[in-house]
Formats: structure tokens, C-alpha cells, sequence
């Protein structure tokens, strides 16, 4: 435990006796050197903290966010920044209830035949920001547009089972398969745009257009997004700020109102005990993992991967870094998912094992094997990866870390250029994640397979579970794809992060969502009493 103890303290990491998500130790229990760098700390935030403590002037609840969207028009975006925000934007055919069953959003549907699915749509909530009425004509231009290669986008892996769109009327349009799918009305999530808008080309990255609850008003400048609430104008600015503790030295001077996750445990238990704040934490099912590239010399070999997968100590990682904040991940899906695998374990820490398998490869402790790893410039990113290169290097890997702004990071990751690299999907409620990411045809655009993954024997698993119209015989064929690519290791899964988000006193009614979306927004308003006793005190 000493040599983990001294990574962390090379790295400004907390130690087992900090407040944060997961109970404290008591103070007492802290080493002398936490304490000074808890001080320095301390000091450093009041010293910014003098410069004044007003709310800066204005109607707009500010949400701090830690990566900026990449794509406003849903038919391209994959980053989960831009996912939350398109949400906001946008209403699409289909949401998902809390066990992570499709359900009606914009339209209810019945299945014809196997192959032939009719969708209506509700007569409510049926207009575009620009005053233009939402029609299945808008549902065939959006889904049409994805399933044209020459538009190449990202989401047409995922809907290439549907062989035609057929328009009935204004309120009714039918999906007619290539195949029998039982999941298919699950992966209609794409937000629904103007058919008048993709026919003239316009920019929706630009300029959105959807119909959901909130409207686009302006990009001020970079980093600076706001939306407008359409059922009461309330304005919400979404404003970038990567770095974890500038994000929380805005919250408590009032030029933030409330942020969500993406803050070290220590800043978390900090926050926890200011009284002009008030913080809120949830389990989360958004998945952590590291990735490889299966085409390279290195981390094209099994062993290599078994062997990371074994030096890695999550439950550490999980209680010193992550403050308790996050469960150990041993599969994309949830043990508690429908198609989740119960009886699959996390890899076992096993850094003897680590080190025989790296032996046989001819690796020791003296003569490394070398790696590269790719992670987002995000402090704590770089902070697990820090841990993570430590762990690594005491088993007989060398491990230098790369880390770039978020768009050059997730540009290297899409087109290829890593051996090893961190993210998290978020958002995940079908098993149709599989084919998008371990199919061997769902190479990018086409998909998400960006370790070039390729075993005929997972692309048959997944047709065969895409076929299967049993409930049951569905499931049990997921659960067999991911006992092969738990043996494997495509990935290695470390943990399902807790969500946390933390507020101003003045603002109420936010929810945290288990993926981490932001639908509290719809509810969330700010006390107008609150209000009136900050600007007079």
C-alpha cells in the first residue's frame, strides 16, 4: 500500500482520510503532507475568492460544463457533451423508461410484421422553434439523410436494417426492415429536424432547429452556449470551463449557478461543506473503460491486454481517487440491465499474473514494454491516468501519456491514431451498443469499432441476437457475446462513475439522471427570494 500511497501523493491525490463520496477516516488520520496540501488549497481558493463575491448581473441560470458540444445537428453529433445538449434541443421518436425499455416520446407505433413497423405521431408538442409544423415528412427526411452512405453519418451503422421509409400522411410514416430486429423501435434517438432545412443544406451544427424543450438563441463567443426554455423563456448558459477547480471558484463566486460532475473527490467534499452550496450525488451507469487498438503490433496481442487488465487495482483507484464515487464496471451493460450478464466479475487485481504474462513476452520490470496512452486534457483524466501509468509501470510496462484539448483528443481516437486511450460511453440503454462498437463492419464513420475489433465469432453473436425474437433467447445471446469479449478484452472495464452536480442555494428543482443527461433542466428555476437576498447583501 506504500507505494500506492506515494503515487498518490506525487500526483496531488487524496488519501483515505479525505472527505469526499464515500465517508472520511477523520482528519486525524491524514498524513502530515495531505494536510499542507489541503492548506495550500484552502489558501489558494480564498486568496481568488477576495476578488469579490457578487453574482455577475443578468437573468440566465449559467451550467459550468467541462467539455464544450462538438456537433449540434443530431445526426452527426457522437460526443456525450453534445448528446445532452441535442436532448434539449431536439425530440425524437423514441426515449427510454427507467428499466431501459423503449417508450413513446414523439410518436406511438405498432409492429405490423416482423418486418414492418408503424409510427404515429402525437398531436402535441408538434412544432419546430422556426413556427413550422413537425410532420412524418420531417421523420423520413432525418432518418433518410443518416441512411445516405454519401452523407457518411456516424449514426447509419446502427439503422442500416431498415430497407425503406414509406410516408402514409402528415401524422404516420412505416419502417420496413431488412430483417426481423425485436429491438428496433429502441434506435429511434435521433432528434427530428426540418425536412425544408436538410433539403437547402442549412448548417444545424451552426444554427439548430429542432422542436424540444429548449430553443437555440446564440454563441456569444467560444465556449459560451445559450438556450431559451420555450414554456417560459427562461435563458440558460451553458459556459466551458475545463478546468475543475475554475469551474468550482465560479460556482462559489456566483458567475456559475450550478455544474455537473467532472470534479476530483477532494473538490466534491470541499464544495460539500460551503454553505452558499448545495451538492447532490446518484449512481451512475455511464462506462468507464480503457480501449486499445487491436491493429497495432503491441496491443494487438492478447496477453498484452490481459496483462493491463490485471495490473490495474480499480477498487483503489475507485476509493483514493474517485472519493467512493463509482462502482467496479465488468461489461458495457450493467449487471441490472435486461441484457446485462450477472454472473461476469471485474478482472481481479493480479499484478503477479501481470508480471508472467509480460515475462512470457519477454518484458521485466527492467526492460519494459512501452505504450502509449491517450486521455483528454482534463485535470482528472489526467489524474487517472497518472495512477493508472503508475500501476502499469510496477508490473513491466513503460507508459507515456499523451493528452490533448477534447476535439484533437476524441479527432485521434475516431480516426485510429492510439494504442491506449480512456472514455466513457454514456447514455447506453440497448444492446444495440454492441454492433456500433465491437461489430467488424462498424468501423468509423460507419460506427464506433476505433480499435478495429474483428472476431467472426462476436459478429455472428450479435446477427444472431439481433434475429432473435424471444425475449429470453435474445437475452441469453447477448450475455454469451459479452462472456467472449470479457475473455477477449477489446476493452478493459473499470468502473460506472456516480453522478454529481452542485448548485448555487438559490437554485432548485434539478435532477440527476442515472446517464447523466440533462433533463433536470426542464424543471430547474431559480428562488426568487434567494435571489433578492444575494443582491442586497
Amino acid at each position: 500500500m506504500s507505494a500506492w500511497l506515494s503515487i498518490l501523493t506525487r500526483t496531488g491525490n487524496i488519501g483515505p482520510g479525505s472527505p469526499g463520496r464515500g465517508g472520511s477516516d477523520g482528519a486525524s488520520a491524514r498524513p502530515h503532507r495531505w494536510r499542507r496540501c489541503d492548506i495550500f488549497l484552502g489558501v489558494l481558493i480564498l486568496l481568488l475568492l477576495l476578488g469579490g463575491c457578487a453574482q455577475e448581473s443578468g437573468t440566465a441560470i449559467r451550467f459550468g460544463v467541462a467539455s464544450a458540444p462538438q456537433n449540434l445537428d443530431p445526426r452527426f453529433a457522437t460526443d456525450a457533451a453534445s448528446a445532452r445538449i441535442n436532448r434539449l434541443l431536439y425530440q425524437r421518436l423514441v426515449d427510454f423508461d427507467d428499466r431501459g425499455e423503449a417508450v413513446p416520446a414523439l410518436a406511438t407505433w405498432e409492429v405490423l410484421s416482423a418486418t414492418h413497423y408503424r409510427f404515429r405521431l402525437k398531436p402535441q408538442r408538434r412544432h419546430f422553434h422556426d413556427g413550422t409544423r413537425l410532420t412524418a415528412r420531417d421523420v423520413e427526411a432525418t432518418y433518410g439523410f443518416i441512411l445516405d452512405p454519401d452523407n457518411a453519418s456516424p449514426h447509419r451503422a446502427t439503422l442500416e436494417l431498415i430497407d425503406a421509409l414509406k410516408l402514409i400522411d402528415d401524422d404516420t410514416i412505416d419502417f420496413l426492415l431488412k430483417r426481423p430486429d425485436r429491438l428496433f423501435p429502441a434506435y429511434l434517438v435521433i432528434g427530428i429536424v426540418p425536412s425544408a432545412r436538410i433539403a437547402a443544406g442549412f448548417p444545424l451544427n451552426e444554427t439548430p432547429v429542432g422542436s424540444g424543450p429548449f430553443r437555440y438563441i446564440a454563441r456569444p463567443r467560444p465556449g459560451r452556449l445559450i438556450l431559451e426554455r420555450s414554456d417560459d423563456g427562461q435563458r440558460f448558459e451553458f459556459v466551458h470551463v475545463a478546468d475543475p477547480t475554475v469551474r468550482v471558484l465560479k460556482l462559489l463566486r456566483g458567475e456559475i449557478d450550478l455544474l455537473q460532475n467532472d470534479l476530483p473527490a477532494e473538490l466534491i467534499g470541499w464544495l460539500q461543506a460551503r454553505p452558499q452550496v448545495k451538492v447532490s450525488q446518484a449512481p451512475g451507469t455511464n462506462y468507464s473503460y480503457l480501449g486499445f487498438n487491436l491493429s497495432d503490433p503491441v496491443t494487438g496481442q492478447l496477453a498484452v491486454r490481459q496483462a493491463v487488465a490485471q495490473a490495474i487495482d480499480r477498487q483503489a483507484i475507485i476509493r483514493y481517487v474517485l472519493g467512493g464515487g463509482a462502482r467496479t464496471a465488468s461489461a458495457l451493460l450493467p449487471a441490472d440491465h435486461w441484457a446485462g450478464h450477472p454472473d461476469i466479475r471485474p478482472v481481479p487485481h493480479d499484478p503477479e499474473q501481470a508480471r508472467r504474462l509480460l515475462a512470457g513476452l519477454g518484458y521485466t520490470e527492467q526492460h519494459p514494454l512501452a505504450l502509449t496512452y491517450k486521455t483528454s486534457s482534463d485535470p482528472l483524466r489526467i489524474r487517472l491516468a497518472t495512477v493508472i501509468q503508475d500501476q502499469l509501470g510496477r508490473v513491466g510496462f513503460r507508459v507515456r501519456i499523451q493528452s490533448y484539448d477534447w476535439g484533437t483528443f476524441y479527432g485521434d481516437i475516431k480516426n485510429g491514431r492510439f494504442q491506449v486511450y480512456s472514455l466513457a460511453w454514456v447514455g447506453v440503454h440497448t444492446p444495440d451498443i454492441f454492433r456500433y462498437v465491437f461489430h467488424s463492419q462498424s468501423l468509423p464513420p460507419q460506427g464506433a469499432n476505433r480499435g478495429r475489433f474483428h472476431d467472426p465469432q462476436t459478429d455472428e453473436l450479435i446477427a444472431q441476437a439481433e434475429l432473435a425474437q424471444d425475449y429470453q433467447v435474445q437475452a441469453d445471446l447477448y450475455r454469451r457475446l459479452q462472456q467472449r469479449l470479457a475473455r477477449l478484452i477489446p476493452y478493459v472495464s473499470l468502473w460506472y462513475e456516480d453522478h454529481v452536480y452542485a448548485a448555487r442555494a438559490d437554485i432548485n428543482g434539478y435532477r440527476l439522471a442515472p446517464d447523466g443527461n440533462y433533463d433536470g433542466l426542464t424543471a430547474v428555476h431559480r428562488s426568487v427570494a434567494a435571489t433578492t437576498l444575494a443582491s442586497t447583501h
